[in-house]
């Protein structure tokens, strides 16, 4: 002879649901976006590395007004990112004053920053003004920052805290 199987109520399931919810949504909440970044250029779909402007030397912006490739051989930690740079020197410039030389909003596209998002940047579209680094997605959206880089640098500034919180 078979005994049936008790069956939760539609109560209980319910309760248990709603248990299994908020332990999921607790787990799953979203963790604030690292203060560099460190997104790779080089696909579609971004992803993630340990190297801030996809291993660019961020000093080369100002002294050699030009993007140049970092070396493994001249490597930083700040600020939970590898900065790679170009030569001894470079890395000694910005060891004595990473401020001055790492980009604006951690690195994130400066325009994409303006229009409310965090996104990876193409270390060859860069503007230094007043001396302070942007960097920006692509040529396209570096041609539209350009056009208004005054109007764009002031609402990337209320901005960028609250983005950083997502």
């Amino acid at each position: 002879m078979r005994t049936a199987t008790p069956t939760p109520s539609r109560r209980q399931t319910l309760a248990a649901f709603r248990g299994l919810a908020g332990l999921l949504a607790s787990r799953a909440a979203p963790a604030a976006e690292p203060p560099i970044n460190t997104l790779k250029n080089s696909s579609f779909f971004s992803s993630r590395t340990d190297t801030a402007i996809n291993g660019y030397d961020t000093v080369a912006y100002f002294t050699a007004r030009k993007p140049v490739q970092g070396l493994d051989s001249f490597v930083h930690e700040w600020k939970g990112a590898k900065w790679k740079f170009a030569s001894a020197a470079n890395l000694a410039l910005f060891k004595a004053n990473p401020e001055k030389y790492a980009p604006q909003y951690g690195g994130y596209c400066a325009y994409g920053v303006a229009q409310g998002y965090l996104v990876k940047v193409d270390p060859e579209q860069f503007t230094v003004r007043d001396d302070k680094l942007y960097l920006n997605y692509d040529a396209d959206v570096q041609a539209k920052w350009q056009k208004d880089i005054p109007g764009y640098l002031a609402t990337a500034n209320q901005k960028f805290p609250q983005l950083l919180q997502k």
